[in-house]
């Protein structure tokens, strides 16, 4: 299996790695590789689709509730 080597990242970023590996009980190069490879994936597309239909049930609901994304969208088009 080819090897990946990441140069320069900041030590505030390795301990955050290193928090995360020890939540998850894998070492930091378990941690890292999952990562890696999750994101490889695709899987935040498959982690954010709950979280779309919430939103979609939530709109069916309240159908008069705005988006406030598009009004600060438009205000910032003005």
């Amino acid at each position: 299996m080819p090897d990946v080597l990441v140069r320069d990242v900041s030590k505030k970023t390795v301990e955050a790695l290193k928090r995360r590996a020890k939540r998850q009980n894998r070492s930091l190069q378990q941690e890292v590789k999952t990562i890696l490879e999750r994101t490889a994936e695709g899987d935040l597309a498959e982690r954010l689709a709950p979280l779309r239909r919430l939103r979609d049930r939530i709109r069916a609901r309240r159908p008069d509730q705005s988006d406030s994304a598009l009004m600060i969208r438009e205000e910032r088009e003005r």
